[in-house]
């Protein structure tokens, strides 16, 4: 059974308050279920539908279109890799094998100690600094494998 925090149960009236349709508070609601688990567990998705009133698979239906929300528990780091032109004609395929050696897990993949799972993600906008990848909400640009190594070395 899924149940938002006390804290974040006092939030729902205020994001509902922001929406002339509530449908359209979705979104908000799914992210701050994802930011209370980690992801979006099957019974968040039911509550938040009738907090709504939308069905579960209509609310399954749009988390699962946006890459942003995560359907399953994910590390404490989640690493995007941009695969767009900029990014791949950049290195971007080699250093986001390299990062997957290096962790050793595969692409979808978490490690072991649940702190890193790597995703590719089509674009994150950043084309002028290719290759580039986001952790968490961190945009890294420029990227190298020295540069890999001291970021996932500085993260606790």
């Amino acid at each position: 059974m899924f149940e938002f925090s006390p804290a974040n149960q006092k939030r729902i009236p205020e994001i509902l308050a922001k929406y002339p349709d509530t449908q359209s508070a979705l979104l908000p609601l799914l992210t701050m279920a994802q930011r209370q688990e980690g992801y979006v567990a099957p019974q968040a998705m039911v509550e938040i539908g009738k907090i709504l009133k939308l069905s579960p698979g209509y609310v399954q239906s749009v988390a699962s279109f946006y890459t942003m929300y995560h359907m399953h528990p994910t590390g404490k780091y989640i690493i995007l890799f941009c695969i767009n032109i900029s990014c791949q004609l950049n290195g971007a395929d080699e250093l986001l094998a390299y990062t997957a050696s290096k962790l050793n897990i595969k692409v979808g993949e978490t490690t072991a100690d649940k702190k890193f799972t790597l995703h590719r993600e089509e674009c994150l906008a950043a084309c002028s600094n290719a290759p580039m990848m986001r952790i968490n909400d961190t945009y890294h640009e420029d990227l190298s494998k020295e540069k890999i190594d001291k970021i996932l070395d500085s993260l606790d």
